[in-house]
Formats: structure tokens, sequence, C-alpha cells
């Protein structure tokens, strides 16, 4: 049996974002998108990791005025990293010790070249379970 590698099962249209952005741009941008995450950069510089929730959780919930407050304010900066060569195996056990639900991709020079959800390890790790299901169901928009 082969083992898949991240390369296999990660997305490679990635969605940059400058920090300055509001949170409602990119909440509209993420739904456009249909997408959970979006990359925050600065130029050819990667300042971290928005995701839906952090949007929830780390603004709407603190009563931040989403056409006000910019991702820069409330990106995740502590980025988990694998290579593209790495098992799938690798990446999920990863992402349980870092409690993270997706990771981005780097190659050899630190680059990005993709992001891997917990949703697509769920669907390539079992695509006949629950998760795997609900993974490939299409979101209510």
């Amino acid at each position: 049996m082969t083992v898949q590698t991240v390369r296999d099962v990660m997305t490679t249209n990635v969605v940059y974002l400058p920090s300055e952005t509001t949170l409602a741009e990119a909440a509209r941008t993420m739904r456009e998108q249909d997408i959970g995450d979006v990359v925050v950069a600065d130029g050819p510089e990667l300042t971290g990791v928005v995701t839906d929730r952090d949007i929830v959780v780390r603004a709407v919930a603190e009563r931040c005025d989403p056409a006000a407050t910019t991702i820069g304010e409330i990106v995740s900066k502590d980025l988990v990293t694998v290579r593209p060569d790495d098992s799938i195996h690798s990446a999920a056990l990863l992402m349980r010790d870092q409690a993270v639900r997706r990771v981005l991709v780097c190659d050899d020079h630190q680059g990005l070249v993709g992001i891997v959800s917990i949703g697509d390890l769920a669907e390539e790790i079992d695509p006949e379970s629950v998760l795997g299901g609900i993974s490939k169901a299409s979101p209510n928009n």
C-alpha cells in the first residue's frame, strides 16, 4: 500500500489577504471562495492565518465591529507547517498535537505551496466515514 503524502491532499489555491483587510471583507472572501481560512501576507512576508472560527471567536464574540476591525488584529501568528512529502498520517498527528484544524504546506525554502485542513484528511483517510461525508458535503451558504 502506498503511503499518501500531504501533496496528494493539499489545497493549492491559497487565498492571500493583506493585514489591513477588514473582517467583513475577509468573511465575504471566504464565503465567495468557499473556504474557511485566508493567509495573511503583507508583500512577500507571511503574517499568519485567519479562519472563519477566528473571526467568530476572537472578534464577533468580543463585540468587535467587523467593518472596522482588521484581520491583522486577530491573525494567528504561530504557523504550524508540514512539507509536501510528509505523510498524511504525520500531518494528522501534528494537527492533533498542536490542536489546529489546518496546517500550511511549505517547500524546502519555506515557500508556501498549499494548505491541508482536517477535512482534507478526513476525506482521504476514510471517505466513507461520517467525517469524510461531512467534509465532502456542500456548505449551507
